[in-house]
């Protein structure tokens, strides 16, 4: 199980390109009339690779010894993140994605110079077939979610919402980096603020798992393609568990509903696991009315 410690989400602001950080915050009027309450869009699409991803990667990778090629399985934001991160070291990075993955996704991975091997007919088969391919080979595996240095990389998300006074976080739950990340910071710098932790109603695993301990369930079926899991990572889970207040699940209608507000109103291409935690907002709008509320927009790739 990895921890979250403070002071090394700070240090990470220091490791991390300065293109992944001190992203805006959007704010529409018209979205805090519409829900009463007063909302901040941290806007991760705001980046080269248009995802938070960045940030974890650069602090993990600028943290090894070795690093003469990285292999991982992604849906497509991490594989870009990790590219560009091994990318400033001179190394190289394979990435396995399923064969149903987002081609825009494979194509920028592929542009940032991965080589993408596509394989198997969901996120959970890639990262298999990943793991198994770098073991074969004694070359370095890293994945998503299972070490701290990528929740803590993610963290800086909350750091740099210092002094915003929030009420509430509504915060995307894949494989639990950014919900610990987040959550980690909140709950040492401002442990009054309500941390809540949104998952796809179609891919409940992590959600459960948190809630109740590590359980796998059926295939993933939903939109949010970016935290589609079906098979939690055992050492994330805990560390989760203790930075969160609520988890709550979406339905792929209000993910939907989300993406097309944050177009209409900001602006913003929002993929829709970027786009989850909007849509606990407009799945129960009165929970969160009259709060100041802030929300991830966590990537941008559809």
């Amino acid at each position: 199980m990895w921890t979250i410690r403070a002071d090394e989400i700070e240090a990470a602001m220091a490791r991390i390109d300065r293109v992944f950080v001190n992203t805006p915050v959007r704010r529409s009027t018209a979205i805090d009339r519409r829900f009463g309450a007063k909302l901040l869009f941290k806007d991760e699409t705001a980046n080269p690779i248009r995802s938070l991803k960045g940030r974890g990667a650069c602090n993990l990778v600028a943290q090894l010894k070795d690093c003469a090629g990285i292999v991982c399985g992604s849906a497509g934001n991490f594989g870009q993140a990790m590219a560009w991160a091994v990318r400033r070291r001179g190394a190289s990075c394979t990435v396995f994605a399923s064969t149903n993955a987002v081609r825009s996704k494979i194509e920028a991975m592929r542009r940032l110079g991965a080589d993408v091997v596509l394989t198997g007919k969901d996120f959970d088969d890639a990262k298999g077939a990943a793991e198994a391919w770098a073991a074969e080979r004694g070359m370095l595996y890293m994945e998503d979610g299972a070490h701290a240095p990528l929740a803590e990389g993610a963290g800086t998300i909350a750091f740099e919402l210092e002094g915003e006074d929030v009420d509430v976080m509504l915060c995307p739950l894949g494989n639990g980096a950014l919900a610990g990340g987040v959550g980690g910071w909140l709950k040492h710098a401002r442990p009054a603020c309500e941390m809540v932790a949104v998952a796809a109603a179609g891919a409940p695993a992590m959600a459960d798992s948190v809630r109740r301990g590590i359980v796998e369930t059926r295939p993933a079926d939903t939109i949010a393609d970016g935290i589609a899991v079906r098979n939690p990572i055992p050492s994330a889970v805990a560390p989760v568990r203790q930075v969160v207040d609520n988890v709550v699940l979406v339905r792929d209608y209000d993910i939907r509903l989300a993406m097309i507000l944050l177009r209409d109103a900001l602006d913003l291409i929002v993929e829709p696991a970027g786009a989850a935690g909007l849509a606990a907002l407009i799945a129960e709008p009165a929970r969160w009315a009259g709060r100041r509320v802030a929300i991830p927009l966590s990537g941008g790739n559809i």
